[in-house]
């Protein structure tokens, strides 16, 4: 069969029983694959990498946290994304341990940031407890390249959310060990302007955060009952991806899916990494896989 025969019968289209059937038989499998990958609905529309609570320190061991490894296991961890090729990347908190000194704690900060910023150009930093012990908010974002603490942006049609929970009840921000790491809030000033984002955005949306919005306790952020109230009323916000407490968690709120992220600190050795892609459908399905100690998951829009 000629070039140009196959070529028509590639664009023959018939009606049968009501449906539009394209005729495959003149394609080879590759050609066929690409017709229809142009229209593929299940396809992903975005691929995120996600990092937890990795706690690099220069100093010994303490209980399960082994704070000279994490350099080794960010660098597994960038090798895969490497290869799974994401369009970003989210720490959720904790980059850092704590240092006795500003001088201390801005020297672990270099160490992993170098690390951390060779993964990609488009990486964000979510503020935890222990990224803000010695340092200030300014000190910390400034040597990550980063302008705000808490922010948003959108990609590919979704919209995206970082909060900033290390602020004390009384609303001043945590510093140079002003704080005790249970009294985690989000002002009252930020929660407004989360509800005025989600409303103006209207689009499918992610939240990242370090303190847990999901629970009540010693690791959760004090005030989440009014935080959950603003994404529940935006009723635009798929799901919460949360650190802090170090553990696999999930718990579906009000149709919210609340997923905490296993720590990479956690454990020695290769096989206690922890790190996450997730990749987000056009309609609103995630998928998270999960590396060495992470779960995966995957909720149906």
């Amino acid at each position: 069969m000629s070039q140009s025969e196959l070529t028509r019968l590639a664009r023959r289209a018939f009606l049968k029983h009501g449906s539009l059937l394209l005729t495959t038989a003149a394609f080879g499998s590759t050609d066929a694959s690409n017709l229809f990958a142009e229209t593929d609905e299940t396809k992903a529309a975005l691929r995120i990498a996600l990092i937890s609570d990795l706690h690099y320190a220069h100093k010994p061991p303490a209980g399960s946290r082994h704070y000279r490894e994490t350099p080794t296991k960010l660098a597994e961890a960038a090798a895969q994304f490497a290869k799974d090729k994401p369009q970003f990347i989210v720490e959720l908190g904790d980059l850092i341990d704590a240092a006795d000194s500003v001088e201390t704690e801005l020297a672990y900060l270099s160490v992993i940031n170098k690390t951390f910023a060779a993964i990609g150009k488009d990486r964000h930093c979510v503020l935890g407890n222990h990224c803000v012990d010695t340092l200030t908010k300014e000190e910390f974002l400034g040597a990550v390249g980063q302008k705000d603490a808490h922010y948003s942006f959108d990609r590919e049609g979704f919209h995206f959310v970082v909060l900033d929970a290390c602020f004390r009840a009384d609303g001043k921000p945590y510093q140079r060990k002003n704080f005790t790491w249970t009294d985690a809030n989000i002002p009252a000033g930020q929660v407004e302007w989360l509800a005025d984002d989600l409303k103006r955005s209207g689009k499918k949306t992610i939240i990242f955060a370090h303190q847990r919005l999901d629970i009540p306790g010693n690791h959760a952020v004090k005030n989440a009952p009014i935080v959950r109230k603003a994404l529940e009323k935006a009723g635009n916000v798929l799901a919460v991806f949360q650190g802090h407490s170090h553990k696999n968690d999930y718990h579906e709120v009000a149709g919210i899916h609340y997923c905490t992220l296993a720590a990479m600190i956690e454990g020695t050795g290769e096989k206690n990494n922890s790190y996450t892609t997730m990749d987000l459908y056009p309609g609103g399905t995630i998928k998270l896989t999960g590396y060495r100690q992470q779960k995966a998951y995957e909720w149906k829009a």
